[in-house]
C-alpha cells in the first residue's frame, strides 16, 4: 500500500508517500518562512498563493524521490481542515483533481487526526494514549481511544502554545517564527529571575490560559526600557518558558489523574504538533509521564512540524478501515476531533 499525503493547511506546503507499514519513502515540505518573516507572522493570502505557486513541484518530487508515479498510489489524501482556509482549499482541491484524473479513493484528512496519529507511524503506539497538541494554532489535552474516536479533555480559553512563543518574540524583536528563537535564548537565561504567572495551574478543570502570561511578558519587557538587554531578553525567555512547562506539567498530571478515576489504561503520553519539537517541553513532559508511570513518546521533530508524512498515514490508517470519501466533500476551516465536545469559545480555535 502506498498513498500520497497532501498538507496546505497552514505555511507549509508539504507531500509524502508513505507505505502501508508506516516507511516514508518521499516527505517533501516547502518552507514559507521567507515569505511570512517580514510581517512576522503568517499572512492567510500569501500562504494560499504560496501553496498554488509550489504543490504542483512538491507533489512531483515527492513522487521522484520515492521512485513511483501517481498511478502507483493506492489513495489520495489531503488535510481538509482545520486551518486557513484559502490554503487548505488549495491542497484539498489538488487532492480531488488526482483523484477524479486517476480513479484513486480519496481520504479527507482532519489536520488534529494527523498530528494525533503520527506515533503510530512512528512508533506503533497501540490505544488508548493521551495526546497533548501543542501548535501554534491549537492546543488541547485528548484521549485518543481509536482512528476518529476521541474524547476532548481540555483546549485554551485564548491563545495557543505556539501563538504565545510567536507573539513572545515579536514582542522580544526576536523574529520569526518565534518559538525556536525563544527556545535558543532560553538556554542563556535565568528562568527564575522573572516571577511569571502560571494561568489555570491548579485549578481541577483541563484548560489552557496563555493571554495572561503574555502581557505579563510585555510589562516586565516594557518596564525595563530602552535599556534591556540580551541578558535582560534571555532571562525573560527563560523565566516565559519555564512557566509554560510548569502549566503544561500541570495539566497533563491532571489529565493523568482523571484518567486513573475513570477506569481508562492509558499506553502512553502522546506530545505533537510544531511546539512538541521544543526540547526543553519534551523533556518536563517526559519527567511528568514519568513520574506517573507512563511511558512517554513524541515524533521526531521533523515530523511534529507540519508534514504530508502524517497526512498520508492517517490516511492509510482511514484507508485500512475502509473509509473514504465522495469528491463532494467541503474543506472546512474548522472541524473538531470531538464533535461531542462544547465549541472553544474563542475567535482564534481553529478546532
Amino acid at each position: 500500500m502506498r498513498v500520497l499525503g497532501i498538507e496546505t493547511s497552514c505555511d507549509e506546503t508539504a507531500a509524502a508517500i508513505v507505505t502501508g507499514e508506516g516507511a516514508i519513502l518521499a516527505n517533501i515540505v516547502h518552507s514559507q518562512i521567507d515569505e511570512h518573516t517580514p510581517f512576522a507572522g503568517v499572512v492567510p493570502e500569501i500562504a494560499a498563493r504560496a501553496h498554488v505557486e509550489k504543490l504542483d513541484e512538491v507533489v512531483e518530487r515527492a513522487f521522484a524521490e520515492a521512485g513511483c508515479g501517481i498511478r502507483d498510489a493506492d489513495a489520495i489524501a489531503a488535510t481538509a481542515g482545520p486551518g486557513l482556509i484559502g490554503g487548505v482549499m488549495v491542497g484539498f482541491t489538488t487532492a480531488k483533481a488526482l483523484a477524479l484524473a486517476t480513479g484513486k479513493p480519496l481520504i479527507a484528512v482532519n489536520h488534529l487526526e494527523a498530528h494525533a496519529l503520527t506515533v503510530r507511524m512512528t512508533d506503533q503506539t497501540p490505544f488508548p494514549y493521551l495526546l497533548l497538541l501543542v501548535s501554534g494554532g491549537h492546543c488541547q489535552i485528548l484521549l485518543v481511544r481509536g482512528v476518529g474516536d476521541y474524547r476532548r479533555m481540555g483546549a485554551t480559553i485564548d491563545d495557543a502554545v505556539g501563538e504565545a512563543f510567536d507573539k513572545t518574540a515579536k514582542l522580544l524583536q526576536l523574529g520569526f517564527p518565534g518559538g525556536p528563537a525563544v527556545e535558543k535564548l532560553a538556554l542563556e537565561g535565568d528562568p527564575a529571575r522573572f516571577d511569571l504567572p502560571r494561568p489555570m495551574m491548579g485549578r481541577s478543570e483541563l484548560d489552557f490560559s496563555f493571554s495572561g502570561l503574555k502581557t505579563a511578558v510585555r510589562h516586565a519587557a516594557t518596564g525595563m526600557g530602552s535599556g534591556i538587554t540580551r541578558t535582560d531578553i534571555a532571562d525573560l525567555c527563560a523565566s516565559f518558558q519555564a512557566a509554560i512547562g510548569d502549566v503544561l506539567s500541570d495539566r497533563i498530571r491532571r489529565a493523568i489523574e482523571a484518567c486513573v478515576r475513570d477506569g481508562v489504561d492509558l499506553n502512553a503520553l502522546v506530545v505533537a504538533g510544531g511546539v512538541a519539537a521544543n526540547r526543553y517541553l519534551r523533556d518536563r513532559l517526559q519527567e511528568t509521564a514519568n513520574a506517573d508511570g507512563l511511558a512517554f513518546v513524541a515524533p521526531p521533530p521533523r515530523l511534529c512540524t507540519d508534514n504530508g508524512a502524517m497526512v498520508a498515514w492517517a490516511g492509510i490508517e482511514r484507508l485500512k478501515l475502509g473509509q473514504t470519501d465522495p469528491l463532494s466533500t467541503a474543506p472546512r476551516a474548522r472541524w473538531p476531533l470531538d464533535d461531542s465536545a462544547a465549541p472553544l469559545p474563542f475567535a482564534g480555535a481553529k478546532a
